[in-house]
């Protein structure tokens, strides 16, 4: 468990180099005047203060003491936004917290305590995007990362370390390494291990940089304020009240009378922190099961080196899919920059493969379409090539008594234009189980391709015009009432005068398609209301097609129609659908 208590500041201090440098504070600043105790110190994740003396960590290295008369080096900093009204202070960094500011704090009252306070608004949405993207770039150190949102949606981030620790040394050695790159990068960061999200939680926050053993959640919570449980106000509140400050006064209070007064989600919060009920996480990212990665000593940046590495990659990722007797359809690369950011690409092929160069040449198709997208920024320090959507692949005879029919190649070929061109580019048409020409083709693309409907691959009968428009536009034709064929049409004002025409081709209603409710007649609804079965009742007529070719005098040949029947359709209407020369 990782916790940022001043990520809303530390992140924006990163990000805008103009402002740290603002917030630097000259030699000749004066003294602090002095504050009272710090009691639980401040950040938007910190529990409420108890009467109670508690185990409570010592200041944080770079905080100060007010009491002390030193200044910080900093100028402080504060985000506030509006709340019923009033301008609050939400966050506040470390040289704020020194001066006595804390979030609910006014704006007005914090500029007069600090006269050179350096106040924004913030903006949420900003600090939540960074913040998944810097949860994001922990994937390097564990597959399982996600980030706790309880009470904001940034500054908790949860790791599951099984199976990863001992890739850096131990569980010690990892939370170190985790803790002090944060902290080299400018972040004010806490980290626990435990085998429980609710433990790691709170010991994070009240015991950092301790590592509790399986089991011996209870021991080390007891001691801990019910703040520390993950509850709603209203719970630590109610607690309080009854002189239930610490965790371990409720291991022996009777459940049910404490389900009663607080809810089924305060036994939820307790019994998740002692490992009695499950808490899964959420990942960020897709959990592959199959990948390889690489580790830089000294981070990269060409765009060549990158696809070389990936080669490297692929291949002995094609090792490991072979031995399995697996193919992947879809791989993914990602780039892990030095300034806790993830760049992902991602290729997708038309049939499961393995085939290490294919795979290889496919990213290197996908890199040409980035162009000036692709910023590895300060450096690529990792890469992991994972593998999605994995099947059974048989290996197959490629020797002289192979087969070769060009289906390979022309998948491989497929593939290659989709990494270069898009997914959407390069698209086949799949048959649909209708008779509405319209709706009868849709376009499929072709990395993506589905079996076909044989019903709706059947051929039909009678002829279809080479060309079919887009869509069928309306057309103004004189005729005989009520079936007979048109004599002449005006399209996109031009007259045509028809010869020759053959037909009615009837198509009848898809109301099944059509998306909407049945239309019934005043007959057939009173009848449908008798049996109580009116979805059974629908009249036909109002959408059927009546289809005509027809030849004007210049020998041009046109697929027009009707849409509804005379005496049942307020007004049938005629469309042209395509064209035969």
């Amino acid at each position: 468990m990782l916790t940022l208590p001043r990520w809303a500041t530390d992140c924006l201090k990163r990000a805008d180099p103009a402002l740290a440098a603002s917030l630097q504070r000259s030699q000749s600043a004066p003294s602090l005047p002095p504050f009272g105790g710090r009691g639980w110190g401040g950040g938007p994740h910190a529990p409420n203060a108890q009467a109670d003396p508690l185990p409570i960590p010592p200041p944080e290295e770079g905080e100060g003491d007010p009491s002390a008369g030193s200044a910080p080096d900093y100028r402080p900093f504060v985000l506030w936004e509006k709340q019923k009204g009033a301008m609050r202070l939400v966050a506040a960094d470390a040289a704020a917290s020194a001066f006595g500011l804390a979030p609910g704090q006014s704006l007005s009252d914090a500029r007069a305590m600090v006269p050179d306070l350096e106040a924004r608004e913030i903006d949420r949405l900003y600090l939540e995007q960074v913040f998944a993207d810097f949860a994001d770039w922990h994937s390097n150190a564990s597959p399982i990362v996600s980030v706790l949102t309880h009470e904001e949606a940034y500054g908790d981030l949860c790791l599951d370390i099984t199976g990863a620790s001992h890739l850096f040394g131990g569980e010690a050695a990892m939370l170190e390494q985790l803790t002090t790159r944060l902290r080299a990068l400018g972040y004010t960061v806490n980290g626990a291990v435990a085998s429980t999200v609710g433990a790691a939680w709170a010991v994070a926050r009240l015991l950092p940089g301790r590592i509790i053993a399986p089991g011996d959640e209870s021991k080390a919570l007891q001691a801990m304020p019910v703040s520390a449980l993950r509850l709603e106000q209203t719970q630590i509140e109610g607690l309080n009240q009854l002189g239930l400050k610490r965790i371990g006064q409720l291991y022996e209070r009777d459940r049910k009378s404490l389900q009663a007064r607080f809810g089924l989600s305060f036994l939820l919060r307790l019994d998740q922190a002692l490992g009695w009920v499950e808490e899964r996480l959420d990942p960020r990212l897709p959990i592959a099961e199959w990948y390889a990665e690489h580790r830089f000593a000294e981070p990269i940046g060409l765009i060549d080196d990158v696809l070389m590495c990936t080669h490297d990659l692929a291949v002995q990722l094609a090792a490991r899919l072979e031995r399995e007797g697996v193919g992947a359809q879809g791989f993914h690369l990602f780039l892990y920059r030095v300034d806790h950011k993830v760049m992902t690409l991602s290729v997708n092929a038309s049939r499961a493969t393995r085939d290490a160069h294919h795979i290889g040449r496919l990213f290197a198709y996908r890199a040409e379409r980035l162009g000036a997208e692709y910023d590895a920024g300060f450096g690529v320090d990792m890469i992991r090539l994972a593998a999605g959507s994995i099947s059974p692949l048989i290996a197959t005879q490629t020797g002289a008594f192979g087969l070769d029919d060009g289906a390979q190649g022309l998948d491989h070929l497929y593939d290659r234009m989709t990494s270069r061109l898009g997914p959407l580019a390069v698209v086949r048409s799949k048959p649909v189980n209708s008779y509405i020409p319209e709706r009868a083709m849709k376009l499929e693309p072709v990395v993506a391709a589905t079996p076909d409907d044989p019903v709706a691959s059947m051929p039909v009968a009678v002829p279809r015009p080479m060309r079919l428009l887009p869509h069928p536009e309306p057309i103004t034709v004189i005729a005989e009432v009520p079936d007979a064929p048109p004599a002449s049409m005006t399209w996109r004002r031009v007259n045509y005068r028809f010869v020759k025409a053959s037909g009615p081709e009837r198509l009848g209603d898809e109301w099944h398609h059509a998306g909407s409710k049945l239309q019934l007649t005043v007959g057939s609804a009173e009848a449908a209301q008798a049996d109580d079965t009116q979805e059974l009742y629908f009249e036909e007529g109002r959408t059927t097609r009546d289809y005509y070719v027809v030849e004007d005098d210049g020998g041009r040949r046109f697929w027009l129609f009707r849409l509804g029947l005379f005496g049942i359709a307020a007004e049938p209407r005629w469309f042209l659908q395509g064209f035969f020369s």
